[in-house]
């Protein structure tokens, strides 16, 4: 199981499955330019969990891993037996947990077809290997050339006076790639979060300057986009 997992990454950090990165575009480069311009430390980024090394694809930015590249985890890992004290025993089980964040343009069944073979030539003699699947879903990404994102971006520089950017970070909202896919409407994904508030978390927090500037940013946004 270790080894079939350990194989899941090259040593430059890339994904190994053949065809992973079929689809994947690279960065435009007016968004990459934007990126260069943040005020964003890669050490103090991994220092805030307590870590010093980069773990992604070498020769990428540490934001451009973040918010426009996709990635392989092994959530978890178990097998044997885990209890007090020692017991010598050989396990007659494994079991891990691995999750897939993918990119546009990216099919989530073949990549999960890719996965199930890449574990199934691994297996040594005598094993066997289940797969249970819990879901799958196309990554979507918002058409920022469409004027209105452009309207937005200045409202915003113009509330925070800080100049607005495009991020690729986003969630599970699988509700705007249904807006874009069935009805062709682009949507503005615009929040106010910052990066310790923790969200969805037992200590989730909310700043009220987000708050309050996050008001004032919407009625800039509306009236920019009524004129």
């Amino acid at each position: 199981m270790n080894n079939a997992l350990a194989k899941l990454h090259d040593n430059d950090g890339r994904i190994t499955l053949d065809g992973f990165y079929d689809g994947v575009k690279e960065l435009p480069e007016s968004v990459a330019k934007q990126w260069n311009n943040i005020d964003w430390s890669e050490e103090r980024f991994l220092g805030d969990v307590e870590l010093s090394v980069p773990a992604g694809e070498a020769g990428r930015s540490g934001l451009e891993q973040i918010w426009s590249r996709p990635s392989c985890d092994v959530n978890g890992i178990w097998g044997g037996y885990t209890g007090e004290g020692s017991k010598t025993v050989i396990p007659s089980q494994a079991h891990a947990k691995v999750s897939f964040r993918l990119v546009p343009g990216q099919d989530p069944l073949k990549i999960r077809a890719l996965f199930q073979t890449h574990m199934r030539a691994q297996l040594p003699a005598d094993c066997s290997i289940d797969f249970i699947d819990y879901g799958a879903a196309p990554a979507a990404s918002m058409e920022i050339n469409n004027p209105a994102f452009e309207l937005a971006r200045k409202a915003l520089t113009d509330e925070w006076k800080t100049e607005g950017v495009y991020v690729g970070c986003g969630g599970s909202i699988p509700i705007a790639g249904h807006f874009q896919e069935i009805i062709g409407v682009q949507s503005m994904l615009i929040g106010f979060g910052q990066d310790d508030d923790q969200i969805h978390s037992p200590n989730e927090k909310y700043d009220l300057r987000s708050f309050h500037k996050g008001i004032r940013s919407w009625a800039r946004i509306i009236h920019a986009l009524a004129d």
